[in-house]
């Protein structure tokens, strides 16, 4: 059986979401580990949304200097699946596991809404199980959630196909490209902004509407179990 480790740090706060909807709507087993722990022995990690040493200096910087890193570069360096949702994205892109810089939102405030994201790759474990250019609804929560990256990094970033997530009907944060998540160029650490656990159980979803966030998580079953071979 697959066993996924979601890293807790003081100040994360969307620990138990993400475990609820591992363990209780997708029946996967999903452990959470205190930063201090090991995480060696898991098949994936997910790094969750909060506030992480209370976003102090930045966010994501202090978690990013925990020895619960280096396990996890080596484990992403093995090619395991390593998820970083919101302030998880943070602590990846501070970590350096991934490229670019999250900054404050231009409009200056915390941003707590539902927008709409278009999937660009499905060559990592956490999309395989969508159509490219398919389009979902979900929810964003953040105030550090502007992507910037300079030129070069953009254009890697475009000419790899590492843009894995865009925003589709507005522009919440004043990212570059829209960008809200981006893989490494191997695809299998990924950073997203918007929050798919908030949105993978239909009653969460305005107006009863699909709530195909939960792919998401879909795709990472799928490709634990080797029912999907994205490469």
């Amino acid at each position: 059986m697959n066993n996924i480790g979601i890293v807790v740090f003081p100040g994360t706060n969307c620990d138990h979401d993400v475990q609820s909807v591992l363990t209780r709507v997708l029946n996967i087993n999903a452990e959470l580990v205190w930063h201090t722990k090991s995480v060696a022995k898991y098949d994936a990690i997910i790094i969750p949304g909060g506030f992480s040493y209370g976003d102090r200096l930045r966010a994501g910087v202090i978690a990013s200097r925990s020895p619960i890193i280096a396990e996890i570069k080596r484990m992403a360096g093995d090619g395991l699946p390593v998820l970083g949702i919101c302030n998880g994205f943070q602590i990846l892109i501070e970590c350096g596991l991934l490229p670019g810089a999250l900054v404050t939102n231009s409009a200056l405030s915390f941003i707590c809404r539902w927008t709409s994201v278009e999937v660009l790759s499905i060559r990592t474990p956490f999309t395989c199980q969508f159509q490219k250019n398919q389009k979902i609804r979900i929810p964003i929560a953040h105030g550090e959630g502007r992507y910037l990256a300079n030129t070069q990094i953009m254009k890697e970033l475009i000419n790899k196909n590492r843009i894995i997530l865009r925003y589709h009907e507005d522009d919440p944060n004043g990212s570059s490209g829209l960008i809200a998540g981006v893989s490494n160029e191997e695809g299998n650490v990924l950073g997203i902004m918007p929050h798919p656990e908030r949105a993978s159980e239909t009653i969460l979803v305005p107006d009863r509407s699909s709530n195909e966030a939960v792919t998401i998580f879909h795709s990472l079953l799928a490709y634990l179990s080797k029912k999907f071979e994205y490469y």
